[in-house]
């Protein structure tokens, strides 16, 4: 199922989330991120349970957007799984074990202050 141009930010979030909700990714947020900086439009922050899960996450969330839509992504930290950022260039993706997510807490630094993170819809 090849695409035939580039996917809208929309449907390349669509596909993340959907990914990471088959690889049992938990604690899925989405944030959007429009109007408010210009490194993208939306940033997923997901939990995995152990590094080997935060790594192989990645490996296939990466190989399911070549694969899909000819779409090669930057990866940072994957060697190490403790936290690993892909760059989609639209969509920011964030994978951490559960320790390390709650010790950067990114969520507070990306959400409009007293909003709560919107969970990522089940798909």
């Amino acid at each position: 199922m090849a695409a035939q141009s580039q996917p809208t930010s929309e449907q390349l979030l669509e596909r993340i989330l959907s990914s990471l909700s088959d690889d049992k990714a938990e604690d899925v947020v989405q944030i959007d991120l429009r109007g408010k900086t210009a490194i993208g439009d939306y940033m997923v922050l997901a939990s995995g349970r152990s590094t080997r899960q935060v790594a192989a996450m990645a490996e296939k969330l990466t190989d399911r957007l070549k694969q899909e839509y000819q779409l090669g992504c930057k990866v940072e930290g994957k060697d190490t799984g403790d936290w690993v950022l892909i760059d989609t260039g639209d969509v920011i993706v964030h994978i951490f074990r559960p320790e390390v997510r709650e010790f950067y807490q990114l969520e507070k630094m990306w959400m409009p202050a007293g909003a709560a993170a919107a969970p990522a819809a089940e798909g």
